[in-house]
C-alpha cells in the first residue's frame, strides 16, 4: 500500500462569516459520520457504528456554543487533523479509545487523591 500524505489534506482558510463557518462545520460533521464505518473496521473496534456516531455528535457538541469566529475556524483545522491523521491510519487503536475511555468500564472511578491512585497503580 503506498503512502500518501496528502490523502485528505486540506487548505487551511478562514471562514467568511458565520454561515461560512456553519457550512464548514457541518461538512466536517458529515465527513465523521460517513467514515464511521470504515474506522470501525479499519481499527477493528468491538462496537457498534452507532456507539462511534454518538461520540461523534458529543465531541461536536462540546463546542456548541463557541461564539468567536476565529476560534470556530481552530476547531474546524483540528477537526480536519484529526480525521486525515484517522483516516491514514497514523493512530494506533489506544489513540482511538481514550474518547471512549468513560464508556470502556462504567464503575471505573477516580481516585480520591494522587496517593491512593498511585498505591492502586492507576494513572
Amino acid at each position: 500500500m503506498t503512502i500518501n500524505p496528502t490523502y485528505l489534506a486540506q487548505r487551511s482558510r478562514s471562514s467568511i462569516n458565520w454561515a461560512d463557518a456553519q457550512r464548514r462545520v457541518l461538512r466536517s460533521y458529515r465527513e465523521w459520520l460517513r467514515a464511521s464505518p470504515e474506522i470501525q473496521s479499519m481499527y477493528s473496534l468491538n462496537m457498534p457504528v452507532s456507539k462511534i456516531r454518538t461520540k461523534v455528535r458529543q465531541e461536536f457538541e462540546k463546542h456548541r456554543y463557541v461564539n468567536h469566529l476565529q476560534a470556530v475556524d481552530v476547531l474546524i483545522q483540528q477537526s480536519q487533523a484529526e480525521f486525515q491523521e484517522t483516516l491514514n491510519f497514523w493512530k494506533q487503536n489506544s489513540h482511538i479509545m481514550k474518547y471512549f475511555r468513560t464508556e470502556e468500564d462504567e464503575n471505573a472511578r477516580l481516585p480520591k487523591n494522587f496517593m491512593s491512585g498511585f498505591l492502586e497503580g492507576r494513572n
